[in-house]
Parts: structure tokens; sequence; C-alpha cells
């Protein structure tokens, strides 16, 4: 028992003080996230109508087909090959699988338009891939070697499920990590081979970290605009950029929005149905089960296995990449406005980074010291973002954003007798606040996760000293999350580099990112010109690919106990 010297009125007044400033602001940035879904009905109710029988006859089922074909193969795909390599790497022991078990997470660092820009040039008929194979067949002409299209529907499932596997691949394999070896070794004493185990025991096991790892994959699909757009695919998300850019109508791409919603929601059902009764329950702390030994043709297997995704998913376009840069710098020099455009890019999202940690840790440590069960619902939905496409995100984000600019502008006008215009969208004010929105839940799962690591003692004993939120948060809480708050603001600086769907609708006019530059490069056939900006793009995407696998060695050799 804690015992205070205070007067008991002031000991209840203070939580009562804090649990209402964390119930206010809790409210404020959940009404915050609502807004781009609200923005979203307003434009569609403003809608004649007149477009809906274009909609419909021609968008709409195409479209629809596309996508629905698009997540289907791509949830297949990244699912068995996240849920295989997982298992290979952590039940079997081979030559290579230290390196195959960090390595399986390089394709994370590619984003899908990088991805879908490198293979456009490398399976070209006069690109490297066919004119190597020409050349070992005896074939002179160009067209003369059958090849499948890459601009496809198959080519957009080949290419996106080997970038989104590791969203799979990661959380699976943490699961089969956690599983006491005394659950494997008793199917085994049953009579139990090893496929066998896999498939009654570990997999079921796993089915919520597939659940997850699958919708992730497939929200990710569904926010890709540059892979889909330069495969030729029509997807949802090409759509609503093409009926807002190209047709210049804001309503019709709020009403198209508004279905692809309604598949988000769809999707996030789908996980909670899948991780629904499932949870881990297995010993902690437990000895993990014995790699079992390959060698031979098993062994050979399990490392083509385990390269060929780190082959294609990685190595081939990040080759291509580094070719083609080197030839630019080597004939031109690197790109004039190489700088401004990386300037604006780390610029903007290191900002966003900053923004976005700081209100995940306001909201974490409100879930932490709150009990209400309403503030918690009210941090679940500020993460709403999420799940979100960069597309319809920004198309919902135009109402209140607009309405706001409109009255700073009128509020200003009436002090100094001249409206200054836009501030928000020129400034690029809007931007950032769309890479907060879209990935607050980042920011808010990583730092929950490093308040697990903070025992609530240490909390007790600081009150009991006299210690209130402030001195808590700034003297303890923020020095031992340091870690989590540095890895969170990483992979939401990262993810901002990499995040093209709102940055190509919100962006200040004549305003270039490493992400439109790139895009712009692609969309007109120039692609050695965009190879340079698309390289460090990838590089900077290896940041959080080294911040995991370091993740992974620590998770391996056990839990530090202080």
């Amino acid at each position: 028992m804690t015992v205070s010297m205070a007067p008991a009125g002031r000991l209840r007044a203070a939580p009562a003080r804090s649990d209402r400033l964390w119930l206010v602001g809790g409210a404020l940035i959940a009404l915050l996230a609502l807004a781009p879904i609200v923005g979203l009905v307003f434009f569609a109710s403003r809608g004649s109508g007149e477009l809906w029988p274009h909609l419909i006859a021609n968008v709409l089922p195409v479209a629809a087909r596309t996508t629905a074909l698009l997540l289907l193969g791509v949830g297949l795909m990244v699912a068995v090959i996240g849920i295989g390599t997982a298992w290979l790497v952590t039940a079997y022991r081979f030559p290579g699988r230290r390196l195959f078990e960090w390595a399986l997470l390089l394709p994370l660092a590619m984003p899908s338009y990088v991805m879908a820009y490198a293979y456009l040039d490398v399976v070209h008929p006069v690109g490297p891939l066919q004119t190597s194979l020409r050349s070992l067949f005896g074939i002179t002409d160009p067209r003369g070697l059958p090849f499948p299209d890459i601009r496809s529907l198959g080519g957009a499932i080949l290419l996106l499920g080997l970038i989104l596997y590791p969203y799979v691949y990661l959380p699976v394999r943490a699961l089969f990590v956690m599983q006491s070896a005394s659950m494997l070794e008793a199917s085994r004493t049953l009579g139990a081979g090893r496929f066998r185990a896999f498939r009654t025991v570990a997999l079921p096991l796993a089915r919520p970290a597939v659940a997850v790892g699958v919708s992730l994959a497939l929200m990710e699909a569904l926010n890709d605009i540059g892979a889909s757009e330069f495969l030729g695919v029509r997807t949802l998300t090409v759509a609503i950029y093409t009926t807002w850019v190209t047709r210049s109508s804001i309503e019709g791409a709020a009403q198209i929005a508004l279905v692809m919603l309604a598949i988000v929601f769809a999707l996030v059902l789908l996980e909670r149905l899948g991780r629904r009764g499932m949870n881990y329950s297995g010993p902690r702390g437990g000895a993990q089960a014995m790699a079992q030994p390959l060698a031979g043709g098993p062994a050979l297997l399990a490392i083509l296995a385990c390269a060929l995704p780190i082959l294609l998913g990685f190595l081939v376009p990040a080759s291509y990449l580094v070719v083609q840069a080197t030839r630019r710098i080597r004939l031109g020099g690197l790109p004039a406005d190489l700088w401004s455009w990386t300037g604006n890019s780390v610029l903007f999202a290191t900002v966003a980074a900053i923004l976005t940690v700081a209100i995940g840790l306001f909201l974490a440590t409100a879930g932490r010291m709150s009990r209400r069960k309403s503030l918690h619902g009210m941090i679940r939905l500020s993460g709403i973002g999420y799940a979100i496409p960069g597309t319809v995100l920004a198309v919902g984000l135009l109402v209140p954003i607009a309405g706001l600019d409109n009255w700073i502008a009128d509020a200003v006008k009436s002090v100094v007798g001249r409206s200054p215009g836009l501030i928000l969208m020129s400034s690029g004010a809007a931007l950032v606040l769309a890479y907060c929105l879209r990935f607050l839940a980042i920011s808010i799962g990583g730092i929950e996760a490093g308040f697990t690591r903070i025992s609530p003692s240490i909390d007790m004993a600081a009150h009991s000293l006299g210690a209130g939120t402030g001195r808590l948060m700034a003297g303890i809480h923020v020095p031992l999350l340091s870690p989590a708050l540095a890895a969170a603001g990483l992979l939401v600086f990262v993810d901002c580099m990499k995040e093209l769907p709102a940055t190509l609708l919100l962006r200040p006019f004549n305003f270039e990112t490493l992400a439109t530059y790139v895009y712009g490069e692609a969309a007109r056939g120039t692609y050695e010109d965009g190879a340079v900006a698309a390289l460090v793009i990838v590089i900077v995407g290896m940041l959080p690919v080294a911040l995991l696998a370091r993740a992974g060695t620590r998770e391996r050799r056990g839990p530090t106990i202080g």
C-alpha cells in the first residue's frame, strides 16, 4: 500500500483532471482521424449522379473485379511465401539459414512503384533479360522469344506478392519461434512427422499472425497506385486517381472511394475474425524446438525456396537500379534537382515522423494512465488511417482542409485587408497531416509495445514520491521508451519517404519528392533518368529492414531480464 501525506480530495482531483485531459485529447485526435471519411461522404453527396451511369457501365465493374482478383492473388502468394519461408528458417537447419532469416526482409525496402519501374525495363523485349536469352538461343527477332507480358494482372500479382510477403513472414516467424519445443515434440512422439506437425500444430497456432500479416499485405496492395498504373491494371485506386485528375470530378472520385472504403473495412473485419478465439497460450520461456538438420537435395530445395523471393523481390530490381544509376551518373552526372527532391522528401518525412511519434506518445500514455473504455476505443479509432488507402485519405481530407484554409484566409483578410490564399495546401501542411493520419497506427503500436517493458510499479513509485504526469513522462517514460520512440520514428519516416498516392494528390504546386519524380519518369518511359532517385528511396528503405533484422536477432537470443 502506498501512503501519501497529501489531502484525500487533492489525490482524487489530480487523476480526474488528468483523465479529462486524456479524454479530450483522445477525442480530438479521433475526430481528426474520422475527418477524411466525413469529407468523402460530403463530396459524394454533392455529386449530381450524372457520372454514375458511366461509372457503373464502364469503370466500377471492371475496377472492382480487377481489384478483387488482385487481392485474391496477392493474398495467396504472400501467405504461401511468408508461411513457407518462416517455417523453413525456424524448423530446419541448412547452409545460409542465418543469412536468410534477415535477408527475407529485404523486399520491404523496395516500394511497389520502384519494383514495377525496374521490371518494366528488365523484362522489356529489348531489356537485359530477353536480350540475354535471345543471345543464348541464337534468336535475332526482338519479338521472337515467347515471354509473359509483365503489363498484366498476373504481373501485378507477382510483383506485389514478391514485395509484400514479409508482412506475413515477420509475424509468422516470430510466432513459430515462440512455440515451445514441448508442443512440437509431443506431436512427434504421437507419430507425426515434421510436415504433419507443421500442418496440425504449428500452422493452426500461427493463424492469428497469418491473419494479421495477410490483411496488412492486402491493405498495402489496395493502396498501390504506381505499380498498378504502370502495369496497366485498372484497380479501384487507379480509378479514383484518374476520375479526379483526368476527368476533374472530385465527386465521382469520392463515390468510388466510398466503395473502396467498404472493401477496406471488410478486410479489417476479416482480420478480426481470423484472430477471434485464436490466442496463443503456449508456455512462455520454454525451450524452442530444435531445428532439424537438412543435407543433400532437401537442403538445396530449402536454399532455393528462400533465395528465390530475395532474388526476384530485391536483388534483381536493386541491381538494375545500381546499373542504371551508375550509367546515368557516368553520362550526365547527378540530376540537377536531385538534392532538392531529396531535401523535400526528407523535410516532410522528418516533420511528419516527429509529429506522429509525439501524438502516438500522447495516446499510448493516455491508454496506460486511464482506465476509461471510451478512451481506449478512441485510441483504436485514431489509428484507422493506416487502413485507409492514401488515395482515399487524400480525397477525404480535401473538405476539412479546404474549409480550414478558407476560414484562415477570411480571418487574415479581415485583419490585413488581403487574402493570403490557401496556406495549408500551398505550404504542404495538408501533406504532413495526411502522413500523420496514415501512419499514426505504426507509432501507437510501437510505443505501446515499449510500454509493456516498463513495470506499472515504476509509475506507482513515482506518484507516491509526488511526481505528476508530466514529470513522470519526461523523467521516466521518455528515457525508457527512447528505443521504441526511435524505432517508431524511423518506420514512419521511411514510410513517408515512400508514400506515393497521398503525395501525388496533396503536394503543393511545382513540388517534387523522390517518389513523385520516379513516378513521373516511369510514366514518361525514361527509366534511366529516374534510376538515381529510385535507388535513394531503396537505400533509405533498408533502414527499417536493418532495424527489424536486429530485433529478430535479439528475439532469437531470448529476452533480457533486468
